[in-house]
């Protein structure tokens, strides 16, 4: 074979394939070191933390034990705490989605400037700090606030809103909308005008144009939507510490009293080991609901 003849052919699959893996690995490298060491280095070091003994003074020593397990998975009032946090999360992440659903609707079906003014609403509450916006349902919930003034000037008896799942819900389900808003336009991508034109035309009523075609093509935004807000609201703790008042047990509030309060950093890793758990849970049905809407 002439030189010309061997510069010309191509090269060898194999080659070819070899040359597109290690650009690949070459392109993946950077951004998997920087999760490594940002995220997966620190959760093996919780890991290996939570297995150490903890002193009364509360000193760590480096002695691997399953005491703090067997506290954790004994005691009924960590369980109480799991399944309290998973409740109102659930409870939060339903009430975020019936608030912003109309709103992200609304907001997908509007063009030009009006648009473009209802997105930097929806944005800018994002611009102020949750401990701000916390203290903003401080002013309004409390016992002298906003509110209960307000039934006090109608007649009605003041309301405790505050220091109670109450207001913990409340505070976290205003500051979760924008999470949730934008959640939902990302996933309406599917949603076509035309067909609730189509449908409407051939006579079916509102209701049942949102039943049948509106909900079912913005499902995988809801999901979406869904699983966002119920990881933020599990991994929350400035909102149930502030506006539950030291009353309301959740395990984000409860990771901070043990690792800051009581120095029980043991047990502080344990806990947040379990909060992974609970989100590879949420991301496992995520997936699956994922799968079975598409």
């Amino acid at each position: 074979m002439s030189a010309a003849a061997a510069i010309a052919a191509p090269a060898p699959v194999s080659d070819t394939r070899r040359s597109g893996l290690a650009l690949v690995v070459l392109l993946i490298a950077p951004i998997a070191l920087v999760n490594a060491l940002g995220f997966l280095v620190p959760v093996l070091n919780l890991a290996r933390m939570s297995f150490y003994e903890v002193e009364p003074t509360g000193a760590m020593r480096e002695v691997y034990t399953l005491a703090t397990w067997l506290t954790v998975f004994q005691d009924t009032f960590y369980a109480e705490l799991i399944l309290n946090s998973i409740t109102v999360s659930l409870g939060i992440t339903l009430l975020t989605l019936v608030c912003s659903y109309p709103i992200a609707l609304y907001l997908h079906r509007s063009s030009g400037t009006w648009r473009t003014i209802l997105l930097v609403l929806v944005i800018s509450p994002l611009l102020t700090s949750a401990v701000v916006r916390t203290y903003g349902w401080i002013a309004i919930l409390s016992d002298s606030g906003l509110v209960n003034n307000a039934l006090s000037a109608i007649g009605i008896a003041p309301l405790r809103l505050m220091f109670n799942k109450t207001g913990v819900v409340i505070g976290l389900t205003e500051i979760l909308m924008p999470y949730m808003i934008l959640a939902l336009l990302a996933g309406f991508g599917r949603l076509d005008p035309r067909i609730e034109e189509a449908a409407s035309t051939l006579g079916a009523p509102p209701f049942t144009i949102f039943r049948r075609i509106i909900l079912p093509l913005t499902l995988p935004g809801i999901a979406l939507g869904c699983l966002l807000c119920f990881v933020l609201a599990v991994s929350s703790f400035i909102t149930p510490k502030l506006l539950g008042g030291g009353r309301v047990f959740l395990l984000a509030t409860e990771i901070y009293d043990q690792a800051i309060v009581t120095l029980n950093w043991p047990l502080a890793a344990t806990l947040s080991i379990l909060v992974l758990v609970i989100f590879g849970g949420a991301l496992v049905l995520y997936t699956r609901a994922l799968r079975a809407i598409m």
